[in-house]
């Protein structure tokens, strides 16, 4: 008995589970479709934020030594305006720039610049700088892609070198978030020129912080390269010679570069690895430093560039090229393509868990809760252990996006153990509701008759009297002995008097108010507790339980049937006794006078 007992409750508890799993699933569902699911995103993404902060002030992640930020800082900003009068500065200073760079022999030169646009009133500067970058091949420069009106701007068609081809064997819709309508043109020189040009556009989540670089734009339905990729792909290039013409990204969302790996979101991008806060990172070198270094035609004493990978770019905050970031709120827009380099390098890209991985780790710890919940007696420990669950996996999604770079979902798995927490406890509560109900029943109940047993009996006599005493009310008492009782059990055998005692409690049951008590007082004897009831209703609630019985046909076997009748007796609080005790030897000698009287009546 006790192995059924526990697989059963083993099985009850199983389908609690599996039903609250269903249930989740389609909350999650529902979440989804009704567009609920666009608040987990951001919350999600803000615990994201939360990891890479703590991953970029522990120091963990370093940067290559050989990227290198020149910079227009405020000092470079301040130091230009005054040098130069005017905002943008002469373009034949970047010129000037290029040369002096290219004689300490650097591997790439990239600009985070766009030479919009020709500078009428220097049109000679124009010709200078497009002279410089296109003279020289490790030098590139970037172009961005918008969605202007065709009458403000009419786009420009794009010379086919800058495209590249691209196989997506993935579920990824470039096409969604990454196709632009229209372009600001650079430099005609340049586009028509030998010029390294990739694009400059990033993206930005809903709630305005840039978590992700997409490697590929699509512009008059031809794929481009961002900038930052070129840069890159060049840089390997030249130190591993790997030359990447065409790109394929697999059904599992990844393209190789060699042996490295960008794993790509589903809406085309590539999430970053941040490294520190603006400018705690990368090599700093201010713009002013440099064309005084230059001016006095000498080498830098803090810096050798050579075999560097040097970036240009403002990270002066007037200039407003500045980006929120998971590591900080105001971030240069030309460190969101170092940090892409760096990651591409480093082979460090952050690859998020799919929705099946977070779904089955919700269902993990949700099971585990669960088993602790029902499983434990102290509420505290419950607790406790739903708590340091939550707390170990948040240490675990802490340290699998610090060495294994995977974004494991935070919102769906606590979510899940909180709901799980609250159902279980709300299934506990049942279970013990219900296992309650049934030991006081099994205590207060006859197990033979079904009726109420003797020690509940006395419990409902004192309440009684006790609610009568305080409310000055009344209430009466029947006791029952059935007739020639062991006769049955002599001619016919126990079974058979088991069965007339069975069919004799159905038939007060059915023939009583709910709010009577039928009890089994002992042996062939019961009882019946009538509350708001007088001795006139008492007595002729007793005549029609005995005409009842008597009217009854009673079967003691599978072919035996036979008439069984019944003596009562009856009492009534107060006429008859302030006591259960009185009330109950009332009844009884009502009961005794129905026996020598005959039986078969109410005796009074």
């Amino acid at each position: 008995m006790k192995k059924i007992s526990v697989s059963k409750k083993v099985v009850n508890n199983l389908v609690y589970f599996f039903s609250f799993m269903a249930i989740i699933l389609m909350i999650f569902l529902f979440f989804k479709i009704a567009k609920i699911n666009d608040f987990f995103t951001l919350i999600e993404n803000r615990t994201f934020d939360w990891r890479q902060t703590l991953l970029s002030n522990s120091g963990h992640k370093k940067v290559n030594d050989n990227i290198v930020i020149i910079t227009v800082d405020d000092a470079s900003f301040e130091y230009l305006l005054e040098k130069y009068g005017e905002w943008p500065i002469p373009r034949d200073v970047y010129a000037n720039v290029i040369y002096y760079l290219e004689k300490q022999k650097p591997k790439t030169i990239a600009f985070d610049f766009m030479f919009v646009k020709s500078m009428k009133s220097r049109p000679a500067a124009d010709l200078a700088v497009s002279k410089a970058i296109n003279d020289n091949p490790n030098v590139f420069v970037g172009m961005n892609f918008d969605n202007q009106s065709y009458d403000i701007r009419k786009p420009t068609n794009l010379p086919s070198r800058f495209s590249i081809k691209l196989k997506n064997d993935a579920s990824i819709d470039f096409y969604k978030e990454l196709e632009f309508s229209n372009c600001r043109s650079i430099l005609s020189q340049l586009l028509n020129g030998k010029a390294n040009i990739g694009i400059i556009n990033a993206s930005r989540a809903d709630d305005g912080i840039l978590r992700k670089m997409p490697p590929f734009l699509i512009y008059q339905r031809e794929f481009y390269p961002h900038l930052s990729l070129l840069v890159a792909l060049d840089y390997l290039k030249k130190t591993e010679n790997l030359d990447l013409k065409d790109f394929h990204i697999d059904k599992h969302k990844n393209m190789q570069i060699g042996k490295r790996t960008i794993p790509f979101d589903s809406d085309g991008g590539v999430i970053l690895n941040w490294y520190a806060p603006a400018g705690k990172a990368f090599k700093y070198v201010p713009l002013y430093k440099v064309i005084k270094a230059m001016e006095k035609n000498q080498k830098m004493t803090d810096i050798d560039f050579k075999d560097k990978l040097i970036y240009l770019g403002t990270t002066a905050v007037s200039l407003y090229d500045t980006k929120s970031v998971p590591v900080d709120k105001l971030y240069p827009g030309v460190e969101v393509h170092t940090t892409f380099i760096n990651n591409l390098l480093d082979n460090n890209f952050i690859k998020k868990a799919d929705e099946f991985v977070n779904i089955a780790i919700s269902l993990v710890l949700a099971l585990i809760v669960s088993i602790i919940v029902i499983s434990t007696a102290s509420t505290f420990i419950s607790l406790s252990s739903a708590i340091l669950i939550t707390a170990l996996y948040l240490i675990f999604s802490y340290y699998i996006m610090k060495f294994a770079n995977i974004w494991v979902g935070i919102v769906m798995p606590i979510t899940a153990i909180v709901l799980m927490f609250a159902f279980a406890y709300i299934v506990k509560y049942l279970l013990k509701s219900r296992d309650f109900e049934h030991q006081y029943r099994l205590a207060t109940t006859d197990g033979l008759t079904d009726l109420y047993n003797h020690r509940f009996f006395q419990e409902q006599m004192i309440m009684q009297v006790e609610n009568c005493r305080r409310y000055n009310s009344h209430f009466s008492l029947i006791l029952i002995d059935i007739d020639y009782f062991k006769k049955f059990n002599d001619k016919f055998g126990h079974q058979s008097g088991d069965a007339v005692l069975r069919q004799v409690a159905q038939v007060l049951k059915k023939n009583v108010r709910s709010t009577d008590v039928v009890c089994r007082y002992g042996g062939e004897e019961m009882s019946i507790i009538l509350p708001n009831t007088d001795r006139d209703e008492v007595i002729i609630t007793a005549q029609k339980i005995c005409q009842a019985v008597a009217a009854k046909p009673f079967k003691l076997g599978s072919d035996i049937e036979s008439i069984v009748t019944i003596s009562l007796g009856v009492s009534t609080y107060p006429q008859d006794g302030n006591k259960p005790s009185e009330l109950i030897d009332k009844a009884d000698q009502g009961l005794y006078n129905a026996k020598e009287n005959g039986r078969n009546q109410v005796g009074i």
